[in-house]
């Protein structure tokens, strides 16, 4: 709320699953985008660089979370972390102890109950943020070490550097391209911003992940929008997805129809709105409407939602 009251506008595209097209969305809206900072919030597997071809301004490792490894000229072969170890993360080879990285969940038993204190606990590398640009603006992303955690982390961590570059640099909206799902990268992703645009596909399922990632926007009070995509692969269900949508009081932005102009932009590594098409003009008008929506209004039509009691 206090940066939409300094009239920063911060609009996260997110999605039920993945699959629906939220990233080539993000690409198309990007390009139509003024005065814009980009972020890529997928973490766990982002691919709007693909679209944004970056250069690079900075990069910073991103720490997080601790593993074990063994020292082994201080170590007895006692065997205690062998045994204290739910992980299998400790391995016994010709009489001695060797902590793999990969199987080590960080919870430190190890190093608590090694007698001989030959255990060090450094923290992990768990991926690598980037400040870069772009044809279109500054982007701020990242990508994880497969199978490391703290998505989430690192996603606050973007998110962050986004508003602080807008701010440094006197950009008045942030475009987020935000994590499918409702899991804690979501709810990282979603926090602070003003305005959530969901990429719903025409189908029951569609509906059903739909309805799961609003309850998480309604919890934070946070205004949604909706994007049908694909809409004419089922007419029927996009206007079934359509009433439910304005029964629960979600913005209407617009339907995208299933054309091969969105992959043939793909295959060359554009953005679908930057060809002239009549799907990027159909999308064109989707950005206009979401730029000139106005989240404060919104925010202040929808009902209060008490706190849970405690257990």
């Amino acid at each position: 709320m206090s940066e939409m009251k300094k009239g920063l506008k911060e609009i996260v595209i997110i999605s039920g699953k993945g699959g629906t097209g939220k990233t080539s969305l993000a690409a198309a809206f990007a390009a139509l985008a003024e005065n814009t900072v980009f972020c890529d919030l997928d973490v766990d597997v982002p691919d709007l660089h693909i679209i944004l071809k970056p250069t690079p301004r900075q990069s910073t490792p991103f720490m997080g979370g601790s593993k074990a490894r063994i020292r082994a000229a201080d170590c007895a072969a006692c065997g205690e972390c062998f045994r204290a170890c739910r992980f299998s993360a400790i391995q016994e080879r010709d009489g001695a102890y060797q902590a793999d990285e990969t199987l080590c969940e960080g919870c430190g038993v190890c190093v608590a109950l090694c007698p001989h204190k030959a255990i060090d606990f450094p923290e992990a590398l768990c991926g690598h943020w980037h400040i870069s640009d772009t044809r279109f603006g500054p982007f701020v992303h990242a990508e994880l070490v497969p199978g490391q955690e703290n998505s989430g982390r690192l996603v606050s961590l973007l998110k962050r550097e986004a508003r602080e570059l807008a701010k440094r640099e006197g950009y008045s909206t942030i475009l987020c391209d935000g994590s499918p799902g409702i899991g804690c990268p979501v709810v990282s992703s979603l926090a602070g911003a003003t305005l959530a645009v969901a990429v719903v596909e025409p189908s029951l399922s569609g509906l059903h992940d739909f309805e799961r990632a609003a309850g998480v926007c309604r919890h934070f009070r946070l205004p949604v929008g909706v994007v049908i995509n694909r809409w004419d692969l089922n007419p029927e269900g996009a206007d079934a997805l359509e009433a439910a949508c304005r029964k629960a009081g979600h913005e209407l932005f617009g339907r995208v129809p299933f054309d091969a102009d969105m992959a043939r932009a793909t295959r060359q590594g554009l953005a679908a709105t930057e060809p002239d098409t009549p799907l990027a003009r159909s999308i064109r008008e989707i950005w206009e409407k979401i730029s000139h929506f106005e989240p404060q209004k919104a925010m202040g039509q929808m009902p209060f939602i008490p706190a849970a009691k405690p257990l």
